[in-house]
């Protein structure tokens, strides 16, 4: 549609030019350069400071659900503890880094947005974060206690449990990772439908067999016990329903965009 020989598309401040058009790709790479090594640097810094001040305490503190059990927990290779240390402090220092390293990134890519996707894209960033920080709090609070208390309870008069702290810390993070990255699902139904490929119509007729799937990978996901399987599985069965309705907000009107 034009108004005074001029289309209306050109004329609105949500359609503006893409800005980093103006630059040449080597300076493009020249920026993502520099933004990769100030990601890397604030990790680093976050994981130093963390390292140096509140390593012991990360152990002491992902340690409590065995140590409510009167079980203690050992290390057999003499640098375990070191490099347990190390691994949660890098783990904490890249969460506590997060918030830093998404503004930078955010500055990096705004200049290229329109102005409607600037505020669709921050949406959806700043909820994928809570989805994912959601995921891994329900994990370790509501699931992973009822995990371990069922392996411990199942090995009760066969034999005396030594906890290896390498293994536990690997353990811990092999279990929630899981959590926090399948809590991410509303996340990707909504970006397949708002680019057209899936629709609240197709995700009805599939749902028992998404229903099937989700069993399917919370049960490759969790550790092999029933418990964790279900409580992983139950809350994806509840996200899944919420990105149907969400879909339904989000989907492409046709009607609306050939007009």
């Amino acid at each position: 549609m034009k108004k005074n020989g001029v289309p209306k598309k050109l004329k609105s401040k949500d359609k503006e030019p893409y800005q980093l058009e103006a630059k040449p790709l080597l300076e493009h790479l020249r920026d993502l350069r520099r933004l990769l090594f100030f990601c890397l640097g604030v990790i680093l810094v976050a994981f130093l400071i963390i390292f140096a001040l509140l390593s012991k305490d990360l152990v002491q503190w992902i340690s409590q659900p065995i140590v409510d059990m009167n079980i203690d927990i050992i290390y057999i290779d003499i640098s375990e503890a070191f490099t347990s240390q190390l691994k949660l402090s890098l783990i904490a220092g890249a969460v506590v880094a997060s918030p830093v390293v998404f503004i930078a990134i955010w500055l990096f890519i705004r200049p290229a947005l329109y102005k409607e996707e600037r505020v669709v894209f921050g949406f959806m960033t700043i909820l994928a974060l809570l989805l994912f920080v959601t995921g891994v709090v329900f994990a370790y609070f509501m699931v992973f206690r009822l995990a371990v208390n069922f392996f411990i309870v199942s090995g009760e008069n066969i034999a005396t449990p030594m906890v290896s702290l390498e293994r536990y810390v690997s353990f811990l993070f092999s279990f929630l990772l899981p959590f926090g990255v399948m809590f991410e699902t509303p996340i990707a139904v909504l970006v397949l439908t708002r680019i057209g490929i899936v629709t609240p119509k197709l995700l009805g007729k599939a749902r028992k067999f998404i229903i099937f799937a989700i069993f399917v990978v919370a049960a490759i996901l969790t550790p092999p016990d029933i418990i964790s399987q279900i409580m992983l599985a139950l809350p994806l069965l509840v996200l899944f329903e919420i990105s149907i309705l969400l879909s339904r907000l989000v989907r492409p009107r046709k009607k609306e965009e050939e007009i």
